[in-house]
């Protein structure tokens, strides 16, 4: 390995940095304004791409600033491991600028400006993470994403968008306390804290009490982006922000910042070898694998869809901690892997649910029968999404959870084998009864799914009970048993009563559901007049809405049929050759 003197990560750190202030000065000029946003992502993903080729040839490319303090300089380091992430972060930062033009231009939002320079200090930060080459710069910048995403988080300035807001910033800003404690425990048993590949050799022959309680404030500093249980909660809060900004907290910068984190401590750190020693690798499994299967059944009970795709997240970012937990190659393989993988699905899934909010003001799933009809393209994509976070074959999430079940039951690991194959089953629960009511049901004929809620055998088996007994309560029953009341849900007769958004759209797409209400946030909670179809030519939403969404899919199938060609494979078998010195 050579490492090689640059400014390049550097510049791949602050291209996005000095976008902020033109953007600033362009709020008035709304096309300067996003302009400057695609020049600086454009800009990032060149630099950061430029340096893969002498990644992949084994060289580490070094922008070194000066001392911290002894054992710990400022200096950014682009290694194979830094690369992984910020290309994922860079070249999704490109569909995303392009995405929240479209997003933010047709809901008329406020305070756009304040949006795209807060984005992109985000992703500033955010390659800060990747390129950090040790514990204290990795601190520096991982605090800095905290306050960066802040005003996205609370970007609606409604109370419960300020609530959220407030939660984020004690959960990461605690997060932010004990990795630095564990920073100084790790600085004061070896007196360095910078990332080895391998792990630092001094930790091995350290006090075993003191490196467990080290690496345990490490990972649980680490695990709050990541959203481990119970440290999970601030993530579905967050959903009150902008769809945007739910894909970059999601898919790209925040809870990837968090299971990168522990990627490094387990890899760079502590080693895979120490960690075992140390006994830790258990207890960090057994979490990761507690959360993905709790997180996935309460994602089945959720009826508004980015709550059920946030609980998913929480649930699909453990299969990575799990991998780098087990410890064996070939896990380690698949937990690096399924970040890109992750990343790629999940924005697809986000970028959907925002394309039906923009154009049909419809949030959740209950009131999405039929609306494969509205965006035929839009559902498609989330299908194959979708199935790839399922784990079903040619999409990338198969690939990834392919290498981290091998990986497991090599490892002896049988039990979390089974958690993996329990979670993935459960991914099919919650996410086909989305694609179900879009594409095979419409408003007049649509199901209550049980899982949502609602009755037993779902709406529909209830009501036909209930006129098999009509002595039944059947208003009072389905109220307790969580389902609409079943005889206002045949009263079609109601005129529109055009309801309006949040932001004061009329919501012009379709007639109001059979009562003409209305959700917690202002929007039209059903079409029981059935949807206006649309051609699979693009008529549903504007290109900027549309493109990205098509993008995130298609590198979502690349990344399952050809992941070796998509470059991340290739990177990621180099990270974990250098840290185990095992070829997988």
């Amino acid at each position: 390995m050579t490492d090689i003197t640059s400014l390049r990560p550097l510049a791949a750190v602050l291209v996005s940095a000095v976008a902020i202030a033109p953007i600033l000065l362009s709020g008035s000029r709304p096309n300067v304004r996003e302009s400057w946003t695609a020049v600086a992502a454009l800009g990032k993903f060149g630099i950061v791409a430029s340096m893969v080729p002498g990644v992949l040839a084994g060289d580490t490319y070094v922008t070194d600033l000066g001392s911290f303090l002894p054992g710990a300089r400022f200096a950014l380091e682009a290694d194979a491991l830094g690369v992984l992430f910020a290309l994922l972060a860079s070249f999704l930062w490109i569909v995303t600028s392009s995405y929240s033009i479209g997003y933010m231009r047709g809901l008329d939002e406020h305070g756009q400006t304040r949006y795209f320079a807060a984005f992109a200090a985000s992703v500033s930060a955010a390659v800060g993470v990747a390129f950090a080459s040790n514990l204290l710069v990795i601190f520096v910048f991982y605090e800095l994403l905290t306050v960066a995403t802040y005003p996205l988080v609370a970007h609606d300035e409604t109370d419960e968008a300020r609530s959220a807001a407030r939660k984020y910033l004690a959960y990461t800003f605690g997060g932010g306390v004990a990795v630095l404690a564990g920073t100084a425990l790790v600085y004061w048993l070896t007196g360095t804290v910078a990332f080895t590949p391998g792990g630092i050799e001094g930790l091995a022959s350290a006090d075993p009490l003191f490196a467990r309680l080290a690496f345990a404030l490490l990972a649980s500093g680490f695990g709050v982006k990541a959203a481990l249980m119970p440290l999970h909660s601030w993530l579905p809060d967050a959903m009150v922000a902008p769809t945007p900004v739910s894909a970059l907290l999601h898919a790209v910068a925040v809870v990837k910042s968090g299971v990168f984190g522990i990627a490094r401590i387990v890899l760079d750190v502590f080693g895979p070898e120490t960690v075992g020693d140390l006994g830790m690798g258990l207890p960090l499994a057994a979490v990761a694998a507690f959360t993905l299967v709790v997180a996935s059944v309460i994602a089945l009970r959720q009826d508004n869809l980015k709550r059920r795709l946030a609980f998913s997240t929480v649930s699909q970012l453990s299969y990575i901690v799990l991998g780098l937990a087990v410890l064996a190659p070939t896990s380690l393989v698949g937990g690096l892997l399924h970040i890109p993988a992750h990343g790629f699905m999940k924005i697809t899934l986000f970028f959907a649910a925002g394309a039906l909010h923009v154009e049909t003001h419809t949030d959740d799933i209950s009131d999405m029968a039929g609306i494969g009809r509205r965006m035929p393209l839009t559902m498609a994509a989330f299908a194959v999404a979708a199935a790839g976070m399922a784990g079903i074959p040619l999409v990338a999430g198969f690939v990834s959870k392919y290498f981290l079940l091998i990986g497991s039951i090599s490892a002896g690991q049988t039990l979390f084998a089974v958690a993996l194959l329990v979670s993935g089953v459960m991914n099919i629960g919650y996410f086909w009864p989305v694609v179900y009511t879009a594409f095979f049901e419409s408003p007049e004929e649509t199901d209550e799914k049980p899982l949502i809620g609602g009755p037993l055998g779902g709406r529909l088996s209830w009501g036909r009970a209930a006129v098999a007994d009509p002595d039944a309560d059947a208003d009072t029953d389905a109220v307790a048993d969580g389902g609409d009341d079943v005889t206002d849900r045949d009263d079609t007769d109601e005129p529109n009563r055009g309801t309006v958004d949040a932001h004061g759209h009329d919501d012009d797409h379709g007639p109001d559901d059979a009562h003409g209400h209305t959700d917690a946030h202002g929007h039209g909670a059903g079409h029981a007049g059935g949807w206006e179809r649309r051609k699979w030519t693009g008529g549903e939403s504007t290109w900027f809405i549309l493109a990205p969404i098509l993008v995130t899919a298609l590198g979502s199938i690349v990344l399952g049929i050809v992941p070796d060609g998509a470059v991340f494979l290739r990177i990621v078998r180099l990270i974990v050759t250098g840290a185990t010195g095992v070829s997988v």
